[in-house]
């Protein structure tokens, strides 16, 4: 349409293409039609437990949706968990397919590590290297896709704030010498004497670690920092 201009034109501007400008804010999230490429980025967990002669493991391969825009993102597609130990085969196999069912089906999948994470083994779990405890096997595959989760972004992490580290610092400086002079023998059997925590640490139940310890009257874990005394 042609605009008859009456008036002397003292400035102008460009109008911007709002089309142009929705399909660039305009992002690709999963979901199940979303076929599988021919070839996904993968990242491989090793998984050694006292409960098997053999590590498991796992295995969890990436999307990526957006590529070459703002919107990049890395999405868990499927999962894989291998060993030669073949006695939780049938279970670990359901697991697997179910967990890549929910990574397929879209939307938000971290729920499934508060849930795995809290499954609890009736025979008892058992202490990982540096004094953090297992409740189940579940637990610690959940805990690998929680680490898989915030490598790729979906999950953020709670840093410490300079206080909080300067506390534990402090802690950790009062007993540095009690630590020093109970210095854990290869077989001790004490989990938080093996990870250099004072002996007789409790377990927190914030973070799992035998590293809680009463001072001043206070219980502070001196792995993540929580305290009873805030």
């Amino acid at each position: 349409m042609t605009v008859k201009i009456n008036q002397k034109i003292v400035g102008y501007n460009l109008k911007k293409d709002e089309v142009a400008e929705d399909a660039a804010d305009r992002r690709q999230v999963m979901h199940e039609e979303i076929e599988r490429p021919e070839e996904l980025k993968g990242y491989t967990y090793k998984i050694k437990t006292p409960l098997s002669d053999h590590a498991l493991y796992i295995t969890v391969n990436n999307i990526v949706l957006n590529i070459g825009t703002k919107h990049e993102q890395e999405y868990p597609f499927e999962v894989f968990i291998n060993s030669k130990n073949m006695e939780h085969f049938q279970w670990v196999l359901a697991l697997t397919r179910v967990i890549s069912a929910v990574f397929r089906k879209g939307g938000d999948a971290t729920f499934m590590v508060d849930e795995l994470k809290q499954v609890f083994d009736p025979q008892g779990g058992y202490f990982k290297r540096g004094g953090r405890f297992m409740p189940s096997l579940v637990a610690e595959i959940g805990e690998v896709l929680e680490t898989h989760m915030i490598k790729c972004g979906l999950i953020k992490t709670e840093e410490l704030s300079e206080a909080h580290q300067a506390m534990i610092d402090e802690k950790r400086a009062a007993l540095a010498q009690p630590v020093a002079l109970a210095q854990p023998a290869a077989n001790a059997e004490d989990p938080a004497e093996v990870a250099g925590f004072p002996p007789g640490a409790q377990l927190c139940k914030k973070c799992n670690t035998q590293a809680a310890v009463s001072m001043d009257g206070c219980l502070t874990c001196l792995s993540c920092g929580d305290s009873k005394c805030g």
